[in-house]
């Protein structure tokens, strides 16, 4: 009898087994489309779009048995005016679902379209629906399988409706036609002509002979300086494939690297000399940062084909130059929390960061989508906020769902939502940057953007309830259980922020703080520098908390919610003071808010080692040199100019975001740091904007601007080829902004006249690019995924006429429908063409770009 009942068991779990397996298959013939109808509304900044549903399978969807989800760039989902036969609705973040209303049925072999609307335009394959699976459900309402959709198509965005943000938009379309007359006001230069080194020296100076550089040529360092000297070996045997002898000395004929007192353009830190002659390399630092520095100017002025063709001599012509950096605060941003990054691709983006001289790197491990560092006795931060997966508890479970197209699988390898660096994986990464003079800030941001943590604590706090042990449960517990405040965060989310009112969220964050300081110490290190975020906290928030109206009552002088943030941060300053750090943080760390909501520089923090970095000088132009006047040190990152993650254009096709408008690598490149009125222009609509009775920043305040940061949030960037893609050759132009001493454009008044100038400047530039930069990050450090322009083109009476962004590239081109290669017909003057013509831009690495379309046979 126990036999029989064992058998028929599990006959029972195989014939379960069998019909998930069944479910899978069928709902995998599921096809959907996708499809952006228009942004041309009746509703200002609307969209309509649309869902097709066709069921290729034998399994019939009705309005119970099935929910599709997806995560889409977070927009307010409005009701629908007429009846469809599914709701599409907002869960929380980026997060969506369609749900089947009333009557649905989808029978095999039939299809249905579903239209929903929302506000914020959309005009980017990348905006489009994606991580998409199905969720079916047994009879009971319980989910039975969950299945990721196999066959999704976006339909192409080809009408101007769809490629512009509603009537309200200014900008032109990116069309080949507008890429030709924008390209019009470049030119190409001789290679005499072009910068030798980026960023700029101070001062350089060629001679008339050459250096032959070999490994006849010993290294020899002074005190202190031989890890810079083992670096520049190991990058000499990278371009010559032969060994460089590395000794301690600094006598004789070869490369010799000692520390002085040097001092340039005033500037008597990571400043240098460096001098090539006959009698070798001299490099000459004011300490072993400038000694660096020196070296990555050597390695820059090794010519382009030493690079795409290794040779054991390369002839260097006779230079001297004086450098030091305009800014000793120059950083790069990197979000790894919406999307992960591996470790490897951590190192490889430190090495380029210091081939162009950045000393900083803020390092973004914790978000409302993942919490991305180990920490010592929680291990739920990273068994839970390190990954993401469907749950069926929605919000409320202690999970992080999907966010950014992670699918509803942890850990699927073809996916970036899930991933965390160990322990010593942080401290490997501490240590390369180190030795790179490269000072890692670490972030925690709060109270905001706190999501990642608030569920890893929750689940911690179940945990240790269901052992017992309450008093430990609530050790870090970060949230007011009863508190029932609606808010929505600038990223969609309803539950990212934590309580300010419990003795539990400052503990948990001198908790964090206190480990990575020991991962610091580990890598011999000193953490001085802590990033608190502290921004985007919605309007809301701590209304409906007993725990907050509690600590409002019990401190009259709050007055208001809304103040709790500064009260926040000041509770907390306190703590970190007594750890000696400076504390970053986004802007909001240094102002409040008036009682109609305007913010303000808030003074209680000047002069307490706090240092906000700016990013808002579109909404609120006039912010980085209010808070500078205040006499706060400041580093600006301004979104027109320095946001990596803005596309560089409003072409469909060309990824990232634009709320902030458009970004290519002109707009890095410049930057008035101390009048920023001088270089943006416009909104992110392209409307003139009115610096009309704004503050400018004072003389006597410039002193406060510490440096500039370049920022990548990752929420559409997907692995390390997208990373690069988006931030090269944008890297290069911040990189001139932040080193090169002030340009002569950046103290013209008249318009018309720095314009011109600006022109000018930027021509040599954007040739520098194309002859000698671009070729050379094919190779560097094992090559990069940098992105080349799309080539302008015209077609008058059967006639093409193309050029391009950054003049030395060249333009192939094919008429036979063809892609064109880089054997492909080179285009060098007007040529009569018929057909269907596509055109690509090559470099001397032959890399080449997308490739564009214009058809010959239309007039």
């Amino acid at each position: 009898m126990r036999n029989f009942f064992c058998l028929t068991a599990l006959l029972a779990v195989l014939l379960l087994l069998n019909g998930c397996k069944s479910s899978e298959n069928e709902a995998r013939q599921i096809n959907v489309t996708w499809e952006l109808i228009s942004n041309f509304t009746d509703v200002d900044h609307g969209f309509d779009a649309r869902f097709n549903l066709a069921n290729n399978s034998d399994l019939t969807l009705n309005d119970k048995n099935w929910a599709l989800f997806f995560n889409m760039s977070p927009r307010p989902i409005q009701a629908n005016k007429t009846q469809q036969p599914a709701t599409v609705q907002h869960i929380n973040g980026d997060w969506y679902k369609m749900t089947p209303n009333a009557g649905f049925s989808l029978a095999p072999g039939d299809s249905t379209e579903i239209r929903y609307s929302g506000m914020e335009a959309i005009i980017k394959l990348t905006d489009a629906p994606m991580g998409l699976y199905f969720v079916f459900y047994d009879k009971d309402g319980k989910e039975e399988n969950v299945v990721e959709v196999a066959n999704y198509r976006v339909l192409p965005f080809s009408r101007k409706e769809q490629q512009l943000r509603g009537k309200d938009d200014q900008l032109p379309l990116h069309t080949a036609a507008k890429r030709y007359q924008d390209n019009l006001a470049l030119s190409l230069v001789g290679a005499n002509q072009l910068q030798q080194i980026v960023p700029s020296p101070v001062k350089m100076t060629t001679g008339g002979g050459t250096l032959t550089l070999d490994n006849k040529l010993p290294i020899y360092y002074g005190a202190g300086l031989e890890n810079e000297a083992r670096f520049l070996g190991k990058k000499l045997k990278e371009r010559t494939g032969t060994d460089f002898s590395v000794q301690s000395g600094t006598s004789g004929k070869g490369i010799i690297l000692t520390t002085g007192a040097v001092s340039v353009n005033g500037v008597g830190k990571e400043a240098y000399k460096l001098g090539i002659d006959a009698n070798g390399v001299a490099i000459t630092g004011s300490d072993a940062a400038g000694v660096f520095y020196g070296v990555q100017s050597l390695l820059a002025l090794l010519p382009t084909e030493a690079y795409l063709k290794p040779s054991a001599s390369v002839a260097l012509t006779y230079a001297q130059v004086e450098d030091a950096p305009r800014f000793q605060f120059r950083s790069m941003h990197l979000d790894v929390s919406r999307n992960f990054q591996t470790k490897e691709t951590i190192l490889r983006w430190l090495d380029l960061l210091a081939f162009y001289k950045i000393n900083h790197f803020l390092f973004y491990t914790t978000e409302d989508e993942g919490w991305r560092i180990e920490i010592d006795d929680l291990p739920e931060l990273t068994q839970v906020g390190a990954q993401r997966e469907h749950t069926a508890g929605g919000m409320a479970a202690p999970v992080l769902h999907p966010s950014y197209g992670s699918g509803p699988k942890a850990y699927d390898e073809t996916k970036h939502g899930s991933g965390f660096y160990t322990k010593a994986d942080f401290i490997e990464i501490l240590k390369y940057a180190n030795e790179r003079h490269i000072k890692v800030i670490p972030e925690l941001n709060f109270p905001g953007h706190a999501r990642a943590a608030i569920k890893s604590m929750e689940a911690r706090y179940n945990r240790l309830m269901k052992e017992g042990k309450e008093k430990e449960a609530n050790e870090y517990r970060l949230i007011d259980p009863d508190d029932k405040s609606v808010y929505l965060s600038a990223q969609a989310y309803k539950d990212n922020v934590v309580s300010v009112a419990r003795e539990s969220t400052y503990h948990f964050y001198e908790k964090v703080v206190d480990e990575i300081a020991k991962m610091y110490t580990e890598a011999g290190l000193k953490l001085d520098t802590f990033h608190a975020g502290g921004d985007e906290v919605p309007e809301g928030v701590w209304t409906k908390s007993p725990q907050a109206a509690q600590l409002l009552k019990e401190n009259p002088a709050i007055k208001d919610p809304k103040n709790l943030q500064s009260y926040f941060f000041g509770k907390l300053l306190k703590r970190l003071e007594k750890r000696n750090l400076s504390i970053h943080g986004w802007e909001e760390v240094a102002l409040t808010k008036s009682p109609e909501g305007k913010y303000l520089p808030n003074p209680d923090f000047v002069g307490k080692k706090v240092v906000p970095y700016i990013w808002n000088n579109i909404f609120d132009l006039d912010l980085g040199n209010r808070l500078a006047n205040a006499g706060y040190p400041v580093v600006l990152c301004n979104v027109t100019n320095f946001y990596f993650d803005l596309a560089y254009n409003n072409d469909p096709q060309e990824p990232g975001l634009y709320w902030g408008g458009f970004v290519d690598t002109r707009a890095n490149w410049t930057f008035a740091p101390f009048d920023m009125f001088k270089t943006t222009y416009r909104t992110s609509l392209g409307q003139p904007l009115n610096f009309a009775g704004l503050e400018k920043m004072k003389p006597e305040a410039r002193k406060n601007v510490i440096g500039l940061e370049s920022q990548l949030w990752c929420e559409t960037v997907k692995g390390r080829e997208m990373m690069e893609y988006y931030s090269l050759p944008k890297l290069l132009g911040f990189a001139e902004s932040a080193w090169a001493a002030e340009r002569p454009w950046e103290t013209i008044e008249n318009r018309e006249a720095r314009e011109k100038a600006i022109q000018t400047g930027w021509n040599v530039f954007a040739n520098t690019l194309a002859q000698r930069e671009l070729p050379r990050l094919a190779t560097l450090n094992g090559g990069y995924n940098y992105r080349l322009p799309l080539p302008g083109a015209l077609l008058e009476n059967g006639t093409l006429k193309a050029n391009i962004e950054y003049p030395g590239l060249s333009i192939r081109y094919t008429t036979d429908g063809s892609e064109p290669t880089a054997q492909s017909a080179l285009y060098s003057a007007p040529v009569k063409v018929s057909g269907t013509v596509k055109l690509k831009s090559f470099d001397a690495a032959g890399r080449s770009s997308r490739t564009m379309v214009v058809d010959g046979n239309v007039q």
